[in-house]
């Protein structure tokens, strides 16, 4: 079946999908480290592909940005399409000066003011977790890669344009955010209620604390560590 937002048939898209914000770093997976891949959406402009990788069938897919926008997509991948893992590969904001541009962190929990998963589905609480066998496999995979990776909570916001520009000291200090992005509170949120299984891995791609950047190429492009421990932890699954 297809779905207003997706045209995938039954059987197209595997058990684990892989899900950048950007839909072209879908495509830059797809083309650069799939095998037989075969596009299963182009519905607007959010690339989903399957192939194989070391065997192993996997499938990538956009979320786009924001919950809302991830809310849709991982909803139906979940309900519809008979997924069983995703993992979020995506970029933050880092709230420490600790974090370097290019660190990985694997989100042990997603903390937002966001109103998205009591809407959803009456759940009362602004943090919630991934799935802890997703995330024992990509710590452990990360050990057999020799990758370093940070775990730490993650902020999960509504807004990115904040007029105010302590805001993200507060929830530092408040509720403990190592970094910010937009999508997995609403991902972990699905998860929970359909009964799935989500996890958050991140690359730091600014930081609010010393303000460098990358640029707009390498966000699509240049994020393979963190895309090679994804594929080499869903290829156990």
């Amino acid at each position: 079946m297809s779905t207003p937002h997706n045209k995938a048939k039954n059987g197209d898209i595997a058990k684990t999908v892989l899900m950048p914000g950007d839909p072209l770093r879908a495509k830059y997976i797809a083309d650069n480290f799939l095998e037989d891949v075969v596009c299963f959406n182009k519905v607007r402009n959010m690339f989903g592909y399957t192939g194989t990788y070391k065997g192993k069938r996997i499938s990538v897919m956009g979320s786009g940005m924001g919950m809302p926008s991830i809310g849709i997509y991982s909803y139906e991948l979940y309900k519809f399409y008979d997924v069983d893992n995703i993992i979020r590969i995506g970029s933050a904001g880092a709230y420490l000066n600790e974090l370097n541009l290019f660190d990985i962190v694997l989100a042990n929990d997603a903390y937002s003011e966001s109103t998205f998963a009591s809407i959803f589905n009456g759940i009362n609480a602004n943090v919630l977790d991934p799935s802890t066998e997703l995330n024992n496999i990509i710590e452990d995979t990360a050990s057999q890669l020799n990758y370093e990776i940070i775990k730490g909570r993650i902020h999960s916001s509504d807004v990115f344009y904040h007029e105010s520009k302590s805001n993200y000291k507060k929830v530092v200090d408040d509720m403990n955010c190592y970094c910010v992005e937009m999508e997995s509170f609403a991902l972990f949120a699905n998860a929970k209620v359909l009964n799935k299984n989500a996890a958050c891995i991140v690359t730091i791609s600014d930081s609010l604390c010393t303000h460098q950047e990358t640029t707009p190429e390498q966000r699509e492009k240049s994020f393979n560590k963190m895309i090679t421990l994804a594929l080499e932890s869903a290829i156990k699954l």
